[in-house]
């Protein structure tokens, strides 16, 4: 596994930062799905700001979910992180083909059309945290740019990329995430400004072969950089045929007899990896003596 978080800091605490490279990452959500080249460009941006902010939380347990919603032909993507580098997400309407955008760029923006960006933290509390903007460019990176100004008042920027092979797959992904702390100086806020607004995109970083700690040497340029830690990083779907049969249980004895009086197997599949999962006649008559409606 070669996708990994680099997590750091700079100018003496006073900017964190984050950077990753996800290309199998996104390779394999790209084969779990069969998604389209714009569909595994959204899916992966959003797989990769996924997986860096899911590395912010501070528990084993801590789950993060990010929602994006639109108008747009592809519908809507849903990513899940964990706090250990785990990511898993899908698409609406992964078949979604359109035209390069103005700039010859896949049209990532047009897929998604105008809509929110809804950010899920599940850290065990009695309710989860919840924020929610609205979508700025619909190129994501600069939807979370928005989001964590407005929801976590964290002035932070984001830059995201996926970058495809002639066949469809997937050539390079990253990207990274920095952000300012609350005792920030005014000179490192101009300094890092100018730092970003030099730096042409992800993509051209990515395509040159620059590793997520040569990347953050290039946005924190003349500043002290101190790398914390590295991570894995990687496509991962939790689901068990055991927690698809509490699925089943939960949905109550009415419409699990009807399935048995269908007298066929069903098959059931994960939304999140694609994977399928069957169940015969008889054990759908097990099932039903757990289901408590």
């Amino acid at each position: 596994m070669t996708d990994y978080i680099v997590r750091a800091t700079a100018a003496n605490n006073q900017i964190r930062a984050f950077a990753a490279t996800t290309k199998e990452t996104v390779e394999a959500a790209r084969q779990a799905h069969n998604t389209s080249p714009v569909a595994t460009a959204a899916l992966g941006r959003l797989l990769t700001g996924g997986a860096m902010m899911g590395s912010m939380m501070k528990n084993d347990s801590d789950m993060l979910t990010i929602q994006i919603k639109g108008d747009g032909p592809i519908g809507g993507l849903t990513v899940t992180a964990d706090s250990k580098g785990n990511v898993k997400g899908y698409v609406e309407h992964p078949e979604v083909m359109l035209p390069p955008n103005a700039q010859g760029k896949l049209d990532v923006a047009g897929a998604l059309g105008i809509g929110l960006i809804s950010v899920i933290k599940d850290m065990g509390l009695k309710e989860p945290y919840v924020g929610q903007t609205i979508l700025q460019t619909s190129e994501i990176a600069e939807d979370l740019t928005y989001y964590f100004a407005t929801s976590e008042q964290v002035p932070s920027s984001v830059g995201l990329g996926v970058l495809m092979e002639h066949d469809n797959t997937v050539k390079q992904a990253g990207g990274f995430i920095v952000q300012l702390m609350p005792f920030v100086d005014d000179d490192v806020v101009d300094r890092l400004e100018a730092n970003i607004n030099k730096i042409s995109s992800v993509t051209s970083m990515l395509d040159r072969g620059m590793t997520p700690e040569e990347i953050l040497e290039e946005v924190l340029d003349g500043f002290e950089v101190e790398v914390k830690d590295t991570m894995p990083a990687q496509f991962y779907c939790n689901c068990t045929k055991e927690r698809v049969e509490k699925a089943i249980i939960s949905i109550g004895k009415k419409d699990i007899q009807e399935m048995i009086e269908d007298g066929k197997p069903i098959e059931v599949n994960c939304h999140f990896c694609g994977k399928s999962y069957e169940f015969s006649v008889e054990e759908l008559k097990t099932l039903i003596k757990k289901a408590t409606r």
